[in-house]
């Protein structure tokens, strides 16, 4: 039903990262590189450059002292190469079938979400063409550019690794496709960031990449389905960021980073297409999040998305949410079910 049809680079940018980590080497801040490029402050490259400095698996220094350990010039080539190596697009060729996008799992060390339940037990029973894990499986926690708050207990990065290995295993196991994708999560690149700065020496190192700890899972930044879907982990923000995403890609978009858990369509003479995020994996009020949130309300929401194709067609993108995570219940198409 369906047909992986290879793999080809996204369309460059105006400059491209290896022009912006050379200006960064030279110690150049951010101002400076948009005067010598001559460009907008607005254009976007500060947003790229913090990128690169915190989730592009690139460490650097500005010459204004952001903490990270520099490379000299054949290891920073090296790491450059690594990461522009996987900085492009998966496609999927889907004709009739179901594919399952879930996001933000941030799986932690003995805790099985009910959303994660719910996955596995829809990944077994709907038998999907494709499973999509959009970004931040891992959490990263005790690696996070952020101080620790007061005392709080993070989990090793070896016992979250075990965490994310089990969890996946159950939804390897439930689905019988090999059709596994994990675009990368800014949480996920947490993992290879804090390795190349702090422990550079251990480069091509197996198990020093992410994706050595989960062969199965093809990473990229996006997966596009039939030319016509983009799945990705993050591309606008803010609440209406599932409309602004859509109607400034021209395509549907689905994302994830905000757990938000929504389906906006936007019509226009081209017909209609969506923006969609699929939530979180994880209970919103889980120990990831309580420290850094205050134990503070979220707008988020519990649940993942399942994309119906027909003759190659997106339909209107159906939500599986969370009710009650405590009593493991979920919402789907008007029915309640206990997971």
């Amino acid at each position: 039903m369906g047909e992986i049809v290879g793999q080809i680079r996204g369309r460059p940018p105006l400059f491209s990262d290896e022009v912006l980590v050379q200006h960064l080497r030279e110690g150049l801040s951010a101002t400076q590189i948009c005067k010598r490029l001559k460009v907008a402050w607005g254009s976007g490259i500060k947003h790229r450059l913090d990128r690169l400095r915190e989730d592009g698996g690139i460490p650097l220094v500005n010459g204004r002292g952001h903490g990270n350990v520099p490379l000299d010039a054949i290891q920073t080539e090296q790491r450059i190469n690594e990461y522009m190596a996987a900085e492009g697009r998966q496609h999927f060729k889907l004709n009739d079938g179901v594919l399952l996008v879930a996001s933000d799992a941030h799986y932690w060390p003995g805790i099985v979400s009910t959303a994660h339940r719910a996955f596995v037990k829809f990944a077994r029973e709907m038998k999907p063409s494709c499973l999509v894990m959009n970004g931040d499986g891992f959490d990263g926690a005790k690696i996070s550019r952020y101080p620790r708050i007061g005392w709080d207990k993070r989990p090793s990065v070896l016992d979250e690794l075990k965490a994310v290995k089990e969890r996946l295993t159950e939804i390897e196991e439930a689905c019988g496709t090999k059709n596994l994708f994990w675009p990368l999560g800014n949480h996920d690149a947490r993992f290879e960031t804090f390795l190349a700065a702090h422990a550079s020496e251990y480069e091509g190192v197996t198990g020093f990449h992410l994706r050595d700890h989960f062969p199965l899972w093809r990473p990229c930044w996006s997966l596009w389905l039939n030319d016509s879907v983009v799945v990705k982990h993050r591309y606008k923000g803010g609440i209406h960021a599932a409309h602004t995403n859509t109607a400034s890609a021209g395509k549907t978009m689905v994302t994830g980073h905000l757990h938000s858990l929504k389906v906006t369509p936007l019509s226009d003479y081209n017909g209609t297409r969506y923006g969609v995020d699929t939530g979180t994996l994880a209970a919103p009020y889980g120990p990831q999040f309580s420290d850094y949130t205050e134990d503070a309300p979220t707008n988020w929401r519990a649940g993942f998305a399942v994309l119906t194709f027909w003759r190659g067609t997106l339909l209107w993108p159906e939500l599986c949410h969370v009710l009650d995570e405590e009593q493991g219940i979920i919402e789907f198409r008007g029915t309640v079910l206990k997971v």
